[in-house]
């Protein structure tokens, strides 16, 4: 997809400061320090769109962005072992919670793992509850740099049968830009289901 333009739109904890319904939004979740904000910058060609740290929990707040105008990315807060106050990570599972439930224009949510480690037991519920509201989840494993090809294959296998999931996992790497065409088009399909919402042109 070619990136004409992205704009970040507002930062919310609830729904009263929520930008307008308007387009169809795709919203990215995962754990502290997996590579989410990465994930987003380089989907969007843009270094620092979203904001990227070493330090767990740099994102505490749910993010808007706009994207060729026509479509939103929301960058959702890490959850995990997130270096921040207890009181501030209490809060972050009822706003996440508020979010994906009472957004009508969510049409996906990209859930990142790390292609390193098995999904956690927190990971899984998380998919868990995604299903149980009929919410579209798409698997991206981060960091398969890290990995030999050989390696990668094999712990993108073994992760789909953990999760029992019956679509692909897609590889992602910031660094080399491995899966950013695939997730661009997994996008595109969830876009194309519905033809009410504006179309992100093909990539």
């Amino acid at each position: 997809m070619k990136i004409v333009s992205t704009e970040f739109i507002k930062s919310a904890t609830s729904p009263a400061h929520y930008p307008e319904e308007e387009l169809p939004e795709v919203a990215f979740a995962g754990k502290s320090n997996v590579g989410k904000s990465s994930l987003i910058n380089a989907l969007t060609q843009r270094k620092k769109l979203a904001r990227t740290s070493s330090t767990p929990g740099c994102t505490q707040l749910i993010n808007f962005f706009k994207v060729n105008n026509q479509i939103s990315f929301v960058d959702l807060p890490g959850y995990g072992f997130a270096k921040v106050p207890e009181t501030v990570r209490k809060k972050w599972g009822p706003m996440i919670e508020t979010y994906l439930k009472e957004r009508e224009t969510l049409i996906l949510v990209v859930l990142i793992l790390d292609v390193r480690r098995d999904p956690s037991a927190e990971e899984i519920a998380f998919h868990q509850w995604l299903c149980l509201y009929n919410i579209s989840v798409l698997f991206v494993l981060t960091k398969s740099d890290k990995l030999s090809r050989n390696q990668a294959v094999v712990r993108h296998r073994h992760i789909k049968e953990f999760l029992g999931l019956t679509t692909d996992p897609i590889l992602f790497s910031a660094r080399t830009g491995e899966g950013k065409i695939a997730i661009w088009k997994a996008i595109q399909n969830e876009i194309d289901q519905d033809p009410s919402l504006s179309i992100v042109p093909k990539v």
